[in-house]
């Protein structure tokens, strides 16, 4: 048998760099050697892309950088590889495949994947629409609305409009206090505010417009954090069991996530078998009205009182890492970690373009 060779991108110029090299070290380490020949290429916090040859550690701790040789992926298709560039020289390796680790900006958004599709490259995920409009909240909105899925009453404000008077009377009658704020398209839960009040508000308003300059705000939605993984294209998609977040903050945030041991997850969550059929369904929907493909994790609302299953967004390339969901979530219903990247790698090589 053949080994495919395959480029497991991880880094990147987000504020999720390190995460992303997080779950990339659970990639590399659980992928099937036997089938791949594994090429880590990191991407440095100021854009510097690197071939990276040694101990898995050092992808975790950072110190990969160090021992890393200039690398790109070239654009061009008669290629379909990296470019290794030692002094004056440049060696071609080719790559049947890439799997691009990279959470939020630049890596989750359809930038990267649009480099694949200029190589011809299949690689693990969506595409290049399916990213973009995922990755921006606005737009993942417009889409939901469209396709009729119930989501929060939510208003869209641009950063040169934060400091006006119309925002906040349109904040006060269409979404009431309290509202989340949130940056469109920061990923990995950060720049967002729970506002109580218009004081409060404002301040969300500017700490968002930090980080785009397109802001959502959301109606307070009171109800139990879930999330359902999702694996395919199409109709061939599936959805795996519901799980729950039991979030140590008020909200999810970044903090909440991945630095506070208090915040935990439950697989799978203690719900009405009708409210997880529901659940999956839904998530399903969500994915294909995005045109999605591979994979993604959709995250839910089950409302406080009328257990209504209300969506909230959808995370195209999910973590990897110990304690993320979309591995756990496949894992409960029979699907190892190593199981699901090989899957996932073989969807890669059969999506149609």
């Amino acid at each position: 048998m053949n080994k495919k060779t395959i480029a497991v991108l991880f880094g990147g110029q987000s504020s999720e760099h390190e995460v992303s090299r997080i779950s990339a070290s659970t990639i590399i380490s659980n992928i099937d050697q036997s089938k791949y020949f594994v090429i880590p290429v990191g991407i440095t916090k100021d854009g510097r892309w690197m071939i990276y040859n040694g101990p898995v550690e050092n992808i975790k701790n950072g110190e990969w950088e160090k021992y890393g040789t200039p690398a790109v992926l070239s654009p061009d298709a008669s290629q379909k590889g990296l470019l290794k560039i030692v002094g004056t020289k440049v060696k071609l390796i080719p790559v049947d495949a890439v799997f691009p680790v990279l959470h939020g900006l630049n890596g989750e958004d359809g930038t990267v994947q649009g480099l694949f599709e200029l190589a011809q490259i299949p690689y693990v995920g969506c595409g290049v629409l399916a990213s973009a409009v995922s990755m921006d909240k606005a737009y993942t909105k417009i889409i939901a609305k469209h396709a009729k899925i119930r989501q929060a009453e939510f208003l869209v404000v641009m950063r040169d409009d934060i400091n006006k008077k119309s925002v906040l009377t349109k904040i006060e009658k269409k979404l009431g206090y309290p509202c989340f704020i949130k940056p469109a398209n920061a990923g990995s839960s950060v720049g967002i505010t729970k506002a109580h009040n218009a004081e409060e508000a404002v301040e969300g308003m500017k700490l968002a417009a930090q980080h785009d300059r397109k802001i959502i705000i959301e109606k307070n939605v009171s109800g139990r954090e879930v999330e359902c993984a999702v694996l395919g294209t199409g109709k061939g998609t599936k959805a795996s069991t519901v799980g729950e977040v039991l979030a140590a903050a008020e909200f999810y945030d970044y903090d909440a996530k991945y630095n506070n041991a208090e915040s935990r997850t439950v697989i799978p969550a203690d719900l009405d078998t009708k409210i997880v059929e529901e659940i999956r369904k839904e998530a399903i929907k969500v994915f294909n009205a995005v045109d999605g493909a591979g994979l993604a994790r959709v995250d839910f609302f089950v409302e406080h009182g009328t257990n209504k299953v209300i969506f909230n967004e959808l995370n195209t390339l999910p973590g990897f890492t110990s304690i993320s969901m979309y591995p756990k979530l496949w894992e409960a219903v029979g699907l190892p970690i190593n199981e699901l990247i090989d899957e996932l790698i073989e969807l890669a090589f059969t999506r149609e373009r």
